[in-house]
């Protein structure tokens, strides 16, 4: 397992170590490229980016972005901004890429802008719109960088706004490298792209300080969010049907209400999810409390597989295996119940969480093992 080195501080600003992380993305590369989400993390590597391409004399910068039609109107606008900026070469891509549903089981994926569901589409194509559908297979966006950055176009920068401070897989990402490579990581499938965190040391507050120092556009949903009391760390653009952003799906009804009506018709289960996600019904919240007289969290999971259709008991046994096998492989002691191990961060009341969402999607359920696994070792006094 690889080694996680500790945070420490630095004589320096995250805005001054970032930019000359990206003035190093062009010296080194032949394409430097920014994904864009219209979000508070991809506004400021826009803004970082540009600054250094006006200063090597590499304008226009290229920026891209995959439209996931259920988003606020403000980032629409947001984006329409930014596509007129002259600075910029924007391109704006509404293609079906394949996105999680995490609020129906018997629907477990859902494509935006997809051709056989236009009459459901919760708004009108934008103008300038990339729609080539015969182009972009129904894949992940993952696969879809192979397509877009293909060998011919040489080296490729794929800047994206991940930050260390939003999960624990992604500081590990970043905390098991040394030297200054450590914001660069591989891109599967590809030999000529790399993807770059260039502030992945942020914190929240510090993306928000960056636009008000430096007068920044960004995103004004943030504002109707804040208005409504949604908290600074919990506030999120993206299309809320994952096993994460589900959780705030709830924000949609109250911040966009005429948006939210059709995403209710446009995604199987969300007006249900919206209800019970943050429930134990979802995999959340589960406390020992919720366990009857004689049970254990091994005989809940049990019970759960047996009441589960033969597809999903096949998806949530591949799951639990895989959980199984990283907690032999980290740890010598048998598996507890309820507390975590604090090696590998398994429990049985873990994995009846994945019995309960159906798998591990995206590894959810290893994330909370990691983070249980390092919770676990505090309270405990250890050390790896």
């Amino acid at each position: 397992m690889a080694k996680t080195r500790k945070k420490s501080p630095v004589d320096a600003s995250c805005y001054d170590l970032s930019i000359k992380r990206i003035e190093y993305l062009f010296d080194s590369f032949d394409h430097v490229t920014v994904s864009f989400s219209g979000g508070k993390d991809s506004t400021v590597c826009l803004n970082l980016c540009l600054e250094v391409a006006r200063s090597r004399n590499r304008l226009p910068l290229s920026v891209f972005t995959f439209d996931e039609e259920c988003i606020p109107p403000e980032t629409v606008e947001y984006c329409q901004r930014i596509s007129s900026n002259p600075d910029i070469d924007f391109k704006w891509y509404c293609v079906p890429i394949v996105h999680r549903n995490a609020c129906s089981k018997s629907e477990p994926f859902w494509n935006p802008w997809a051709i056989e569901k236009k009459d459901l589409w919760v708004r009108e194509l934008p103008k300038t719109a990339i729609t080539d559908f015969a182009g972009f297979e129904r894949i992940g966006l993952d696969k879809l960088g192979v397509k877009m950055f293909p060998p011919l176009m040489g080296t490729v920068a794929l800047v994206m706004g991940i930050r260390t401070q939003e999960s624990m897989s992604r500081y590990r990402s970043v905390a098991s490298k040394s030297g200054f490579g450590a914001f660069l990581s591989p891109f599967e499938g590809s030999k000529n792209i790399t993807k770059a965190y260039p502030i992945y040391d942020w914190a929240t507050e510090d993306v928000w300080l960056a636009p008000d120092m430096y007068g920044w556009d960004y995103n004004h949903a943030y504002d109707v969010m804040h208005k409504q009391g949604v908290p600074l760390h919990s506030q999120r653009c993206a299309p809320p049907f994952g096993e994460q952003p589900i959780r705030g799906l709830h924000q949609f009804k109250t911040c966009w209400p005429e948006l939210w009506s059709k995403m209710t018709e446009r995604v199987h289960g969300a007006a249900t999810a919206a209800r019970y996600a943050n429930t134990e019904l979802y995999g959340s919240n589960i406390i020992a409390a919720d366990l009857s007289d004689g049970d254990t969290w091994q005989s809940v999971t049990m019970r759960l597989i047996s009441k589960l259709t033969p597809d999903s008991r096949m998806e949530v046994s591949k799951a639990i295996a895989s959980i199984l096998s990283i907690h032999r492989s980290r740890s010598k002691s048998s598996l507890p119940d309820a507390e975590p191990d604090p090696l590998s961060g398994c429990s049985w009341k873990l994995i009846s969480i994945a019995a309960r969402v159906g798998g591990n999607k995206f590894g959810r359920v290893f994330q909370k093992m990691m983070s249980g696994a390092l919770s676990e070792r505090k309270k405990r006094g250890i050390t790896q």
